[in-house]
């Protein structure tokens, strides 16, 4: 009786183990848990609640994948290890009840669409489904929490127990980056009224504007837009900053695929900037992604942050989540000018979407987030 116990615990044992070998091999290939559980016989894989106990990806589909925002997510996510990104079929993304059953089926969705649809498809889900939402139809919402997670020390927990994000705009995250600390340190009065001038990557103008600047040889170096002074992206940038004015806001396109630099003009400067900025952005520690640079001009050219000594490069921090901020004081006119250097498809887009997911998903912050090769092209 011993040796046939001892048989059968050996037996159950070895059973196990095959389990998760198989499993475990199954899942690294990318293969989905209802896809092991119905290719193999019942002996073999006894019930989904294993499957699921093994699992170690949290499941994400990503709506609006073949645009310039979602190609990136896209292609983040494929290198995240602890994500298992899941897509409908070409010919069922806009099938309404196909969209409801997996934006429901699964741990958290981005949407990568249009302010319109990125609505209709919020509203295909169940309150409890984490949503991202990289569009601009939520981010002024008091019921969405703003996805940036350094905007203030709560901030990344308020995002942590939410299912529903906004992802934050692209000139909005460097505008806020570099005013909201000055706002909390009582630097910057809430009725201030900001000068800001922007400088962008074509990528931000989506598949269309980057098939004229890859296509076009007559296409503009670089161009002033937004002359209306009304930018979509005003709202959240005085919300988010507590500034109870929008700020006078001229963005431009350069003919370059990637990259922004941000600048706040400041013409009477108070004091103290730079250790308000670097106060708060230390107090992130290795979780944060955003760096604030030495304040000396002289520093900074020693330290090669400037290309020629004189150009702030807007593509050096292409592909990463990474921001850089700078200011540049002169003390004889008491002036300041406040630049904030990120990849609008990087901290402006994409990379600021995996940040939320892994927030609210409970991973490291910074899975997901090595550095993207630089895309041979947008279209």
């Amino acid at each position: 009786i011993y040796l046939r116990r001892e048989r059968e615990q050996k037996k159950k044992q070895n059973k196990m183990f095959t389990q998760i070998i198989l499993v475990v091999g199954l899942f690294l290939s990318g293969r989905s848990s209802a896809w092991i559980h119905d290719s193999f016989s019942s002996s073999l894989l006894p019930n989904r609640r294993f499957i699921h106990k093994l699992k170690a990806k949290k499941t994400v589909f990503v709506d609006g994948e073949a645009g310039t925002t979602g190609l990136q997510v896209r292609e983040r996510l494929d290198r995240h290890s602890g994500i298992q990104v899941v897509s409908l079929d070409a010919s069922k993304r806009k099938d309404i009840e196909s969209r409801r059953e997996i934006i429901n089926s699964v741990d958290a969705v981005v949407l990568c669409l249009p302010d319109d649809a990125a609505r209709e498809a919020a509203a295909l889900a169940e309150s409890n489904v984490k949503i991202v939402d990289a569009s601009t139809a939520h981010r002024v919402s008091d019921d969405w929490v703003y996805g940036f997670p350094e905007l203030c020390k709560e901030q990344s927990q308020r995002i942590a127990i939410t299912n529903r994000v906004s992802n934050p705009g692209c000139y909005a995250t460097g505008f806020i980056a570099l005013t909201r600390p000055l706002v909390d340190a009582g630097l910057l009065k809430p009725q201030t009224k900001l000068a800001v001038s922007a400088i962008s990557g074509y990528s931000g103008g989506g598949k269309a504007l980057c098939k004229i600047h890859e296509e076009d040889q007559n296409v503009e170096p670089w161009g002033a837009y937004g002359l209306s002074l009304d930018h979509k992206h005003l709202p959240e940038m005085a919300k988010h900053s507590l500034l109870n004015v929008s700020p006078l806001f001229l963005p431009a396109v350069g003919h370059f695929a990637q990259g922004m630099v941000v600048s706040v003009l400041l013409p009477h400067a108070p004091s103290g900037l730079h250790q308000a900025l670097e106060k708060h952005y230390a107090s992130f520690g290795d979780h944060g992604f955003i760096t604030v640079h030495p304040p000396h001009l002289d520093t900074i050219i020693d330290q090669n942050l400037l290309n020629r000594n004189n150009f702030l490069d807007p593509t050096k921090l292409n592909g990463s989540n990474n921001l850089d901020i700078f200011v540049f004081h002169n003390e004889k006119y008491q002036t300041a000018v406040l630049a904030a250097r990120l990849d609008n498809l990087g901290k402006g887009a994409s990379g600021a979407a995996v940040q939320n997911l892994n927030l609210m998903l409970g991973l490291d912050a910074h899975m997901g987030l090595d550095p993207l090769p630089a895309a041979a092209s947008l279209v």
